[in-house]
């Protein structure tokens, strides 16, 4: 690894630990560059779940300080998430890089246009166990499949499943998010270290980065209008890699 790889890496991966927790799409930045920096698909798709756990940690361990815990609901919904993500991972290692790639193009594409989209005001209520039906434990095995076969952009999911459907506000939406990522997580890099696709050190070099990134956006209160020009940065940026990856 040079210079140069190491600082794109910690520059790239403080980027996306800052948008994975107040938003989403961090891994539509750093998954193709580990792929711009030689990996190949699957071991590239791997290393970016070092980033992911040790993110996640920060954020995770910065939420608790602050006094936002939801363990035991968030244990509840990342039991089937934790199913899904296992079956993703193993789809993942069985899918040929050239497909691999395809499929990474079109989720980023549409994530992109996903992050876009104002989000509907709804009247939120605090989270209980009672409202956590059948429907929803479905719908947190699909994001678990998805957040297993490639991350790319599975905060939108979360969006749509815990903001939409269960009309929890979005503050609380990212305490919840960053524990179950984590928790879906290991057992995913378990399966892509079993199978030899992490490579520790860009993993941990990136995931320095985005453990500062993630502890940055758990301090930063930002005010609509930063998160406006941060969204719309992040989809410059999606752009400009979509690009690169049609030309090869």
């Amino acid at each position: 690894m040079t210079l140069l790889e190491a600082l794109a890496l910690l520059t790239i991966g403080t980027l996306a630990g800052f948008i994975n927790v107040l938003s989403a799409g961090g891994s539509m930045l750093t998954l193709p560059l580990l792929m711009f920096l030689g990996l190949p698909p699957q071991a590239a798709n791997g290393t970016n779940r070092v980033s992911i756990a040790l993110q996640s940690i920060s954020a995770v361990t910065s939420f608790f300080r602050a006094g936002a815990r939801h363990v035991g609901l968030s244990l509840r919904l990342s039991v089937p998430a934790v199913v899904g993500s296992l079956l993703g991972a193993w789809l993942a290692l069985q899918t040929g890089d050239a497909l691999f790639e395809a499929i990474l193009i079109t989720v980023m594409a549409c994530s992109a246009v996903l992050m876009l989209l104002p989000q509907p005001r709804l009247d939120t209520r605090p989270l209980t166990p009672e409202r956590l039906t059948p429907a929803v434990y479905l719908a947190m095995f699909a994001i678990g499949l998805y957040g297993g076969f490639i991350q790319v952009g599975v905060g939108v999911l979360f969006i749509v499943v815990l903001y939409r459907m269960l009309k929890i506000d979005l503050a609380q939406v990212n305490v919840f998010k960053v524990l179950i990522v984590l928790i879906y997580t290991l057992p995913a890099l378990a399966i892509f270290l079993v199978n030899d696709q992490v490579r520790w050190s860009y993993g941990l070099v990136l995931a320095g980065g985005s453990m500062l990134g993630a502890w940055l956006a758990v301090k930063v209160n930002m005010s609509p209008r930063g998160a406006f020009v941060v969204k719309w940065l992040t989809v410059a940026v999606i752009a400009a890699i979509i690009l690169r990856l049609l030309l090869g």
